[in-house]
């Protein structure tokens, strides 16, 4: 029921405001367990990236997002967990994997499940080397992978921003054609999940054309330090 909604009266008033060009529709599938991967410049990646694909996607969300005060709050906490989004306490190992287990159910039921590999919003426009929870995933369900790549969307909602500007800067969605890694699953799983995880960075690297970092982003490691554990199976 609230699918339906969002579908037919919310989503085209999003997309009025934002306005998101698509390029590679074509190469979305519409059945099917698939990872959406992409990079991550914004809060509104979240939004804006289901509005621009032909299915219902689920996402891994940061905690903080479902704790928010006030009225606003309240509704992006609404927002995602009707949408099914996954919270997720970043540095806790065992909340991490908790969440990627959640995300193998949705495989698991032929559902969309995305996923940042590089943790957390790139503070500074580059794309930052991923985490292998993705490459846990594919290992695990055995889905494609559809690489996705936003641009604008950073101009819209900087880093730091609380509220997104509407009919400001255009924001672009590529999508490139799914991959497969069923030839990775004769490695030792630690190799596989990291050249899994190379190789799609790799692929959202061109398609966003970002200089590439090399290292992972220190705000995600911040955020594990602080906390006191691991939390890089599921980043």
């Amino acid at each position: 029921m609230f699918y339906t909604f969002m579908l037919r009266v919310v989503a085209p008033i999003l997309r009025a405001l934002f306005r998101p060009r698509v390029e590679g529709l074509e190469n979305v599938p519409r059945y099917g367990p698939l990872i959406v991967a992409s990079n991550h410049l914004s809060f509104i990646d979240s939004f804006i990236i289901p509005l621009s694909l032909p299915r219902p996607v689920t996402y891994i969300a940061k905690a903080d997002y479902f704790e928010g005060k006030g009225l606003k709050g309240w509704f992006v906490r609404w927002f995602l967990t009707t949408l099914g989004h996954v919270p997720i306490k970043r540095g806790a190992q065992r909340a991490a994997m908790g969440a990627l287990q959640q995300g193998l159910e949705i495989l698991d039921n032929s559902g969309a499940f995305a996923i940042y590999p590089e943790g957390t919003r790139s503070p500074d426009g580059r794309l930052y080397r991923g985490r292998t929870g993705v490459g846990w995933l594919v290992l695990a369900s055995g889905a494609r992978v559809l690489p996705v790549a936003v641009e604008g969307t950073d101009k819209i909602q900087p880093l730091g921003a609380s509220v997104p500007r509407v009919l400001g800067p255009r924001p672009t969605v590529r999508i490139a054609p799914p991959m497969d890694f069923g030839h990775y699953r004769d490695l030792p799983p630690a190799k596989a999940r990291r050249a899994i995880t190379d190789e799609i960075i790799e692929t959202i690297q061109k398609l966003s054309g970002q200089e590439y970092a090399g290292t992972y982003n220190e705000r995600a490691d911040a955020d594990t330090r602080s906390d006191g554990r691991s939390g890089r199976a599921a980043s």
